[in-house]
């Protein structure tokens, strides 16, 4: 893949006073089970407002005068859930590259940043992960501008988040001499792993030691060059991948092969903690990544009794819970104090507040027992809309299909299953075997085992559907595509 494209002089003038935001959304979220999944996990969810995590993360560079579009780095298997999102918020990302395998952040960010040196070499970078909070987005922004002349001096800019008490959960920095050339910000002194409590409350006494928010900012070519001095192994592989990758639609597909050589880094450990060209910018900026059911509850309105109750919840002589069913189920809590009780439509956590951060053994014994309650949720999300699960027994499954307009499912046939199609509002265009009809509120439609078909909703509202499915084998791999227009077939 070539990366050279022709910019007209004002175009290229244009990037130049640009920033180029690098989304990373590769996360699984595992400690925030059952709501996050490795299929949606938590930068999908609307977890601290009414938007996903990644859409807050995409508001906060949005400013087109300071901004480019965004480059997102993601999961394969999140494409379309990632270009979904991004359409809902009216943001067309300037690239979505798909990691064919997880490489942790650092092979990430290369990728990204051989992405983004077209017309511009020197193009500072802003590295987000999209699954973190951020209270105070405009201290963020200034912080950004703090840390710009030093970026573009050379330096590779990290933001330290200024502690609000002696956290062991997180990596901190130390912040050494000010940088004269790029005043806010300092030279680091030293990355530190997770101290124990005593060690924590020290760095917040010293007042110099702030968290690690894993958020950078840099030149392109800086980073490369870096990272080729001490990983050369993740600079060749990435840049195979690279140069390799093949255009699917709006994605860009990495070499997979090429990027299956890429050791597994994070930037901390392949660059950050070896570079001599580190730099610090210490903000307070509402920085939270997140990382359990404790964490989201610090992020979260709480009534007077310290509960944070979200959805269809009593809470009878509670204190100090985060209780949550998004399931439509109603939970009912009596003379309980310090547990997480999320209850979703297939599975429910209770725990202590103080064990969140171990949820990820529940997913691990998931796994190993093969249950699929590890990766999927009754609903699935599709490129084309959605399905859920709402009832299964033996040779029978009912399941609720929405369709987005103008969008299709593919042509496709099942050898194991019939399927009886309801429609509950909208219009939809069926295609069974050679005959294409429309179909209507109320009306219904009979789909044979082994029989073509087609569901597609040519209407300017969402189709809602019930689908009921009979035969001795219900599996969402009974599919034969003859054609699919997002390429699945």
């Amino acid at each position: 893949m070539t990366t050279e494209t022709r910019l007209s002089p004002a175009q290229t003038e244009r990037r130049h006073d640009r920033i180029q935001p690098i989304i990373l959304s590769g996360g699984s979220g595992t400690r925030l089970w059952p709501l996050s999944r490795e299929a949606h996990p938590k930068q999908f969810l609307p977890l601290t407002s009414d938007r996903s995590l990644l859409q807050e993360t995409v508001a906060r560079v949005a400013d087109s005068d300071r901004f480019l579009p965004p480059i997102v780095v993601c999961n394969a298997e999140h494409r379309f859930l990632v270009a979904e999102q991004l359409r809902q918020v009216g943001v067309e990302p300037a690239a979505s590259m798909l990691e064919p395998a997880a490489r942790n952040t650092a092979p990430a960010v290369a990728v990204g940043a051989m992405m983004s040196v077209t017309g511009n070499r020197q193009q500072p970078i802003l590295v987000l992960p999209s699954d973190h909070a951020i209270r105070r987005p405009d201290a963020f922004r200034t912080a950004v501008e703090t840390g710009l002349p030093a970026a573009m001096g050379g330096k590779l800019v990290t933001f330290g988040v200024k502690p609000s008490g002696p956290e062991t959960g997180y990596g901190y920095i130390q912040a050494g001499h000010a940088l004269e050339e790029a005043p806010g910000a300092h030279a680091v002194a030293r990355f530190v792993e997770k101290p124990d409590a005593a060690r924590a409350q020290q760095f917040l006494d010293q007042g110099d030691h702030y968290w690690n928010g894993g958020i950078f900012l840099m030149r392109a070519d800086v980073y490369l060059d870096e990272l080729r001095r001490y990983e050369p192994e993740i600079f060749d592989a990435c840049n195979a991948a690279f140069h390799t990758a093949t255009q699917d639609r709006d994605f860009t597909r990495l070499d997979a092969a090429a990027f299956a050589r890429s050791p597994g880094k994070s930037v901390d450990y392949a660059v950050m903690e070896r570079t001599q060209h580190a730099a610090i910018v210490p903000v307070d900026m509402g920085w939270n990544d997140v990382g359990s059911w404790t964490a989201l509850l610090t992020e979260t309105h709480r009534d007077i009794d310290g509960n944070v109750v979200l959805g269809d919840v009593i809470a009878e002589d509670t204190r100090g819970c985060y209780v949550r069913a998004d399931s439509g189920l109603m939970v009912a809590t009596l003379g309980v104090e310090d547990l997480v009780i999320v209850a979703t439509g297939d599975a429910m956590l209770v725990a202590r507040r103080d064990r969140s951060q171990d949820v990820k053994r529940i997913v691990d014994r998931l796994k190993a027992g093969g249950r699929s309650e590890s990766a999927t949720h009754l609903k699935v999300f599709r490129p084309w809309g959605y399905y859920e699960t709402i009832g299964a027994g033996d040779r029978h499954q009912v399941k609720h299909i929405s369709v987005l307009p103008g969008r299709a499912l593919s042509l496709q046939m099942h050898n194991k299953r019939a399927e009886h199609w309801v429609v509950v509002s909208g219009v939809a265009r069926v295609t069974r075997g050679n005959d294409m009809f429309d179909l209507h509120e109320n009306q219904s439609t009979y789909i044979p085992l082994g029989m073509r078909h087609r569901l597609e909703n040519p209407g300017e509202t969402l189709l809602h559907l019930i689908e009921v499915q009979s035969g001795s084998y219900l599996g969402e791999d009974d599919i034969v595509r003859f054609e699919d227009h997002y390429g699945r077939a």
